[in-house]
């Protein structure tokens, strides 16, 4: 199966820069993932994402979105995708629904009219259960400028969404979203997903929003610096963990280096695991009774942030 976004030696530099903003990366997304694209200010995430939503042109290599050429076939490309860029892009001049309205008319989706009344039912079906579910159907027909950031993040979700496109390009979504309305959209993004088969390509310093992730690139300077699922990212990078400790502390240390557990005193026990079966196993066979007992999982959060202080 062809992958629905495929990159290959993708680089960017900007003029009068001394090194690449995007350098050579090279990765491909299946079709109905969730893929996370992570990395510091500055990585490169939002260029990568610019070149392949065609509103920036590479300097070399390749990038399809579902087959099309974003260089060569950019009309193509922009009827698969929606996006949702990180500094609002919504018309100042016209009410909520007027700006969503416009992005309908201008994909195809319905020929134009002048006024909401006139439209089709399943445009103000869609309207109403979008406005709905991120909490601003009070608000659809208010002008813009009326909106606070958040309302404004909304809009540009609803507007996104509305053409139903094969890719839906997510670029830090719910920065200035309250917990409730995060909650919210990402329960419609899963629905989306699961309904039409839509993939979602993320970036996000959210990283609690990653572990949901079928695959996760992470980048810095330029380059891609691992590539996997989330389990995959989390076990190369950072160790998993038991911290015990017993009354008997002897027994205890004669027990774990009886069983050949890898482990060191801090000054309580810290037992190196692979996985929960592992750990189970584990705590199965102590006999010797425990005062204490923690498991440390790590998230994408700590891969992360093993990644980014390495390669400081």
């Amino acid at each position: 199966m062809i992958p629905i976004v495929q990159v290959e030696l993708l680089t960017k530099r900007y003029q009068n820069s001394a090194s690449n903003a995007v350098d050579g990366i090279s990765f491909a997304v299946e079709a109905g993932q969730l893929f996370t694209l992570l990395g510091p200010n500055g990585a490169g995430k939002t260029t990568t994402i610019s070149i392949l939503t065609t509103t920036l042109s590479p300097t070399s290599g390749t990038a399809r979105i579902a087959g099309f050429d974003v260089v060569t076939q950019a009309s193509q490309v922009r009827q698969q995708v929606g996006i949702i860029f990180q500094k609002p892009s919504l018309d100042q001049n016209l009410s909520a629904e007027e700006n969503v309205r416009l992005h309908a008319i201008l994909y195809g989706l319905y020929p134009f009219r002048p006024a909401f009344s006139l439209m089709p039912r399943e445009y103000k079906n869609k309207i109403d259960e979008l406005s709905a579910i991120l909490g601003i159907r009070d608000d659809i027909f208010k002008p813009i400028k009326t909106f606070s950031g958040g309302m404004k993040r909304k809009l540009e979700i609803i507007r996104s969404l509305i053409h139903r496109p094969k890719v839906l390009f997510l670029d830090e979504p719910t920065v200035g979203l309250d917990p409730a309305s995060r909650r919210n959209l990402w329960e419609y993004i899963r629905r989306v997903r699961a309904e039409n088969g839509t993939t979602v390509f993320l970036t996000t310093h959210y990283l609690d929003e990653t572990e949901d992730s079928d695959t996760i690139c992470i980048i810095n300077k330029g380059k891609v610096i691992t590539f996997g699922t989330p389990d995959e990212v989390k076990s190369t990078l950072i160790e998993r963990y038991l911290i015990i400790d017993a009354a008997d502390r002897a027994a205890l240390r004669a027990e774990l280096a009886g069983l050949g557990a890898t482990f060191v005193e801090t000054p309580q026990f810290k037992v190196g695991i692979k996985n929960d079966r592992e750990a189970h196993r584990l705590l199965q066979a102590i006999h010797t009774p425990l005062t204490t007992l923690k498991t440390h999982n790590p998230t994408v959060e700590d891969a992360y942030l093993a990644i980014v202080e390495e390669q400081q």
